[in-house]
């Protein structure tokens, strides 16, 4: 039984969202922006429909679709079409219009999925935390080391392998160049470049698939063609292998959580004698 129900004679949704980047969209579904008694304001979101919400008494997943017209209440057709929202938390709640209260009734926390665009209209569907009750858990062993770079159990500083730098080239909108670096090849590998000026500033890193000789390509696309003396910040990655923790620090080698040496199936199954 929830605590505190929101009186449906004024009855109101808000929704929340909380980008991977710490960007924080506030919209309701409502004629009005709505300011709550703790100061912030929630944009009306007249161009923002709540297509529907599920849930069942189950553990089966809960579910809600967010429809919208890009460019409206915060959201742009850049930021969604570039990824920033995937991923994203979303926290949405009932509360009166007359008395707006933040999350005084809520309703579903939830994970920004897939997108899908239908000329600058977009629908987000949204999955239930609670569906991560039915994941399975548990540790995979693998041959790769199954930490995240620069987390707590790497034991990499991500301060200290992030550099910043200036494009001096441009190949396409996924080849970028810095002829002044100096790094190795490969050291960016597997990292993120995310540019901080220009047309692209704010959108979301994007995955390095290969560093030489200055030279940076990701496998995805940037939104807009990068142009020289676009500013980045680019972060050093991991090929998740042994040999490249012990490139890195080879004092750091006891975080690696890979199994180099763990036999294959055709060996593990075999009989005795054959």
């Amino acid at each position: 039984m929830k605590s505190i129900i929101a009186n449906y004679h004024q009855r109101v949704l808000c929704l929340r969202i909380v980008t991977k980047l710490g960007v924080v969209i506030r919209i309701t579904h409502y004629i009005r922006d709505l300011m709550m008694s703790n100061g912030v304001v929630y944009a009306t979101g007249a161009s923002h429909e709540f297509t529907g919400y599920t849930a069942a008494s189950n553990l089966s997943p809960a579910m809600v679709d967010l429809e919208g017209i890009a460019s409206l209440s915060g959201i742009s057709y850049d930021a969604v079409a570039s990824g920033i929202f995937d991923g994203a938390r979303a926290y949405l709640f009932a509360t009166t219009w007359n008395n707006p209260i933040e999350d005084e009734e809520p309703i579903v926390a939830s994970i920004l999925g897939k997108t899908t665009f239908n000329d600058k209209r977009y629908t987000i569907e949204e999955m239930a935390l609670v569906d991560t009750l039915s994941q399975s858990t548990g540790n995979t062993f693998t041959v790769s080391c199954g930490n995240t770079y620069g987390d707590a159990w790497c034991g990499i500083a991500l301060a200290t392998v992030t550099v910043t730098g200036t494009v001096s080239s441009v190949a396409s909108r996924s080849i970028v160049s810095d002829s002044s670096r100096s790094e190795v090849a490969d050291w960016f590998g597997a990292g993120t470049i995310q540019l901080t000026s220009g047309l692209n500033a704010g959108l979301k890193p994007l995955e390095i698939k290969s560093f030489v000789a200055g030279v940076f390509e990701t496998f995805d696309a940037f939104h807009y063609l990068p142009v020289i003396g676009d500013s980045y910040v680019a972060i050093k990655g991991c090929r998740k292998r042994e040999s490249d923790c012990k490139a890195q620090t080879p004092s750091n080698i006891i975080n690696f959580f890979g199994f180099s040496f763990i036999p294959t199936g055709s060996t593990y199954a075999k009989v005795g004698g054959q």
